[in-house]
């Protein structure tokens, strides 16, 4: 197992909530005023995701006094505390960057409703392969 794969399992989380490009979510994060520490939510529609393992990352958008704003969340970060996804929204890209340019009711995604929106699993992470012990030739053994 390479070194960058240890690290990642050490400090990535066990399980990530299962969220999707479409859904709307609300994710608590905790955030920093002085000595205190506080957990404040970001409420909005992911419009994109990307990035693997301990890299992935999602983008949340959301509309405030018109304006519009995106941040970034890092889902195996200590900061993010929960993602809850409150609707299900059902679309046919990975990325929904065209929600940018719309503006009111047209920003609207329809929703997933019965089976399908039955996805609510949590997502573990993806176990290692085991450890080269280096007795084939063809194993190799890294530190």
């Amino acid at each position: 197992m390479h070194l960058i794969q240890i690290i990642e399992k050490e400090t990535g989380k066990a399980q990530l909530p299962k969220v999707q490009v479409g859904d709307s979510v609300e994710v608590h994060y905790l955030i920093k005023e002085g000595e205190k520490e506080r957990i404040q939510l970001f409420i909005g529609v992911v419009i994109g995701m990307r990035g693997r393992g301990i890299r992935k990352t999602i983008t949340v958008r959301r509309i405030v006094q018109g304006e519009g704003v995106e941040r970034v969340f890092p889902m195996h970060s200590p900061r993010v505390k929960d993602i809850v996804t409150t609707r299900r929204g059902e679309t046919r890209r990975s990325k929904l960057y065209f929600l940018r340019d719309r503006v009111g009711k047209r920003t609207r995604l329809k929703e997933v409703l019965g089976s399908r929106a039955d996805r609510d699993e949590p997502q573990t992470a993806p176990e290692p392969p085991a450890p080269a012990t280096g007795k084939n030739k063809a194993e190799k053994v890294t530190v």
